[in-house]
């Protein structure tokens, strides 16, 4: 688009050069782009903005840019500015003038589970019989949709759009934009509810999509979703499918056979049978809305059943591993398409850069797209470019000929051909990008290049970390700090990760138990102010040289450590004064004020930054009298010191039970702990699952009915037996109070029993109940299906002991999306 078309489309003003061909909108200046036809769109968010890093952009190339009315383009005398009234309403109307340009057919997906994975299967049984484009992984948002439109090519024939909404108001500028012609609703459940008042308040919301929509593809069951349709949108055509010979149009039975299920659809005078390795309910549901579409689409029915099998469960992330030789691997080896491609391309680059590293590209034939093969592969050839690819490995006869000849590039017509030529010293200090069609096998790939390592693991999913801190941020008057604890490892998750994540998310403080963790904080770049909740008295010198800022529990350690300021010249030094008001553990007592007051007019090298407390049983209903008797004694001891000191300070009480349920006494700031990671005192279902604690089946062995298991001989077995042995013991933070049945883990979607006496290094599980579980299948200790207070509270503890157990030889490893 020239970018003269770009302000006529989103009503903006023309500053600057009107002759500029745009090929590429970018929103995130982390990314790669090619300056000479890029434009930049300066994003205004609650907690960033955009226009922060133009100046930056500019030292790089870049000449185009969408900015604010506010913003001063003057320095930037050779750039071309769109200046419009609203930056992201500016995004979206351009994305709209490109989805109303093209004029395909766009089908639009939203529900509260299964968008993307219904996105992606859809894709998938559709390939190769129409070009379709579809949102990259998870872009459904207000910024995600209008790129994902952006992604619509002049032959797209099908767009597959996801729409994801988290409060009201935002569906309508979302429909506005997609246009849908036909419109998905996988479910619409409990997940994302924080921001409305109940499910008829979301489904009223989400079904503002089907505005204009030709079609509407459902599940008849839910009884208020199919009530709100069918009132709001009469005119649409419904087409329902129901398990349950509802009067839908859509018959589907669904029956168990030998590796799964078998799902039977039958509409409109089409039978269509799928077999599938998939068995819990999500999945099945899954595939049948999925197969309904791509029947309504003119798909062979054959051609989708032979597709459907092929199904399996999309990791909806990159899967990053450490690599031999200082390499790093980046694994997307499920499938590979052009939009996909696009955004493992974006993080090579990302981790390339930021380790230093050069930039491999491993890349199979692109399967089932649609276009010939010149158009696929000059389209293949430009993101390369674009993307800063430093060396290409192409697997296949395809792109081996379509591409031959390609600066920097190796071609193999076969996976095979490949691992019979290349060894693990052909790669050294390089991030890797597996990008590889199924039938290709780059898991091989994978398994070479990686290093050996413990493949026990602690999965920590930042993007649940996001949103827990936007849910507990939500509750709170907007004017509330928000202090986030990071002691102990950050809860056994890893510190810098964690830390680096809420200054990014506008985090007002950190807290820390110790000044080691704080000091360490800030050689990892950390900025925020830290909060030290021990501080020791021979750390005071080092705490003062990195602005570290103390609790002070007595008058003992707060005149120390006035004289340690006054040691280093420095006035005013930031200090947090505890009082007890009933935990009995530290602190002032609460009726101190005026002595705390005297002690402090003596000390003029320290300032009161903040005064707090800690609740004793906020989490409890049966202590919420003693709760509401802390909280009077908090703010009295308050007042009296803020009348003494003549000055304001903050003021906080409230963890993360407080904040949930006596949200009223937010005070200045609050202190956000184990809620962080998933774990609420009212409803667990509004926060995410943070860690996973993933292993491992090594080895799979059969006992006979009467033999023992393990050490002690605790457990015998009464039938014949699989049992499954699995690399992670109580060196790890495995409890040996969960041996013996005591704990259970998941291994392919079922909880299996703990075993005998777990062993350091080894625990036992009996899978003889899965017959499906087979060496190497992951082992889920705690996550998302089987959540830590089901593990704790199996041996009648606490979330906090579990997750802070957890050895440091078990490897983090963070995500995002």
């Amino acid at each position: 688009m020239n970018i003269s078309e770009i302000a006529t489309a989103c009503n903006g003003r023309l500053v600057g050069p009107s002759a500029l061909e745009i090929k590429n909108i970018v929103i995130d200046s982390r990314r790669p782009f090619s300056s000479a036809d890029s434009l930049y769109v300066a994003i205004v968010g609650e907690r960033h903005d955009g226009h922060q890093y133009i100046a930056d952009l500019y030292s790089r190339g870049l000449r185009a840019f969408v900015v604010s009315k506010t913003f001063d383009v003057a320095p930037f005398t050779q750039a071309s500015f769109v200046v419009v009234d609203d930056t992201l309403t500016a995004l979206q109307d351009i994305a709209l003038h490109r989805r109303t340009a093209v004029g395909c057919r766009v089908v639009a997906i939203t529900g509260s589970n299964g968008k993307t994975i219904v996105k992606e299967w859809l894709a998938q049984l559709i390939a190769g019989d129409m070009v379709t484009a579809r949102s990259p992984r998870s872009y459904n948002s207000q910024t995600g949709v209008p790129l994902s439109l952006l992604t619509i090519e002049d032959d797209t024939q099908l767009a597959i759009i996801e729409a994801g909404i988290s409060k009201r108001g935002e569906m309508e500028r979302l429909a506005r934009i997609i246009a849908p012609n036909d419109v998905i609703i996988t479910n619409i459940g409990e997940a994302h509810q924080e921001n409305f008042t109940s499910i008829d308040e979301k489904i009223a919301e989400k079904i503002k999509l089907c505005r204009g929509a030709e079609r509407i593809i459902y599940n008849i069951d839910n009884n208020a979703l199919t009530a709100a349709l069918k009132r709001e949108y009469p005119q649409a055509k419904h087409i329902t499918w129901s398990c349950n010979g509802a009067n839908a149009d859509c018959k589907v039975a669904i029956a168990d056979n030998n590796i799964g299920k078998n799902i039977t659809l039958d509409y409109d005078g089409k039978h269509l049978s799928i077999s599938t390795q998939m068995t819990d309910s999500a999945s099945v549901e899954n595939i049948i809305t999925a197969a309904l579409y791509s029947t309504l689409v003119g798909i062979n029915t054959a051609k989708i059943a032979s597709r459907a099998a092929d199904l399996c469960n999309i990791e909806m992330r990159l899967e990053q591993k450490e690599g031999v030789n200082d390499c790093l691997i980046i694994n997307d080896s499920y499938n590979a398409d052009l939009t996909s491609l696009s955004v493992a391309l974006d993080m090579l680059h990302v981790m390339g850069t930021r380790r230093g590293l050069t930039k491999t590209l491993i890349l199979s034939d692109l399967q089932q797209t649609g276009l010939p093969d010149a158009e696929l592969y000059h389209r293949v050839k430009a993101l390369i470019a674009k993307k800063n690819v430093d060396r290409l490995i192409g697997i296949g006869k395809h792109i081996s000929r379509a591409m031959a000849g390609m600066p920097d590039a190796l071609f193999f017509t076969s996976t095979e051909q490949f691992l019979g030529t290349f060894s693990t010293a052909d790669f050294r200090q390089e991030a890797i990008l597996l990008k590889g069609s199924r039938t290709f096998g780059f898991e091989r790939i994978a398994t070479m290049l990686a290093s050996a390592r413990h493949r026990t693991i602690m999965e920590i999913n930042l993007n649940a970390l996001s949103h827990n801190i936007a849910y507990f941020r939500h509750l709170l008057p907007p004017t509330t700090k928000l202090l986030c604890m990071v002691k102990a490892y950050s809860y056994g998750t890893g510190s810098f990760e964690i830390a680096r994540l809420m200054q990014q998310q506008g985090v007002d403080y950190l807290g820390v138990a110790f000044a080691d963790e704080g000091v360490d904080l800030r050689n990892a770049g950390i900025t925020l102010p830290i909060m030290v909740m021990n501080p020791e008295e021979h750390a005071f010198d080092v705490m003062l040289a990195n602005h570290l800022e103390p609790e002070i529990y007595s008058e003992l350690v707060l005149r120390r450590y006035a004289e340690a300021a006054k040691r280093a010249g420095i006035r005013n030094a930031a200090v947090h004064i505890k009082i007890d008001t009933g935990m009995h553990r530290s602190g002032f007592d609460f009726d101190q004020a005026d002595h705390i007051a005297d002690v402090l007019s003596e000390l003029p090298n320290v300032h009161v930054a903040s005064v707090f407390s800690h609740l004793v049983g906020a989490d409890e209903a049966i202590h919420d009298e003693f709760t509401h008797e802390q909280l009077e004694r908090f703010k009295a001891a308050t007042s009296r010191l803020r009348e003494r000191l003549g000055y304001d300070f903050m003021r906080h009480i409230l963890n993360s039970a407080g904040i949930e349920r006596f949200t009223e006494n937010a005070m200045e700031m609050v202190r956000l702990g184990i809620g962080l990671y998933g774990v609420s005192a009212i409803d667990n279902s509004k926060l995410k699952n943070v860690a996973t604690l993933r292993s491992y089946i090594s080895l799979i062995r059969t006992v006979k009915a009467g033999d023992s298991i393990g050490y002690s001989r605790k457990t015998v077995v009464d039938r014949e037996s699989r049992i499954a042995i699995v690399p992670i013991g109580y060196a790890d933070g495995l409890d040996r109070r969960l041996s013996n049945g005591v704990g259970k883990v998941m291994i392919n979607n079922k909880l299996c029993p703990i075993v005998g006496n777990v062993c350091m290094d080894l625990c036992m599980v009996d899978v003889t109940d899965v017959p499906n579980a087979r060496e190497s299948d992951s082992v889920i200790i705690f996550g998302d299906q089987h959540p830590v207070w089901e593990v704790s509270d199996a041996i009648g503890t606490i979330p906090y002991e579990i997750l802070t157990g957890i050895g440091r030889r078990i490897k983090r490893v963070y995500y995002i999306e």
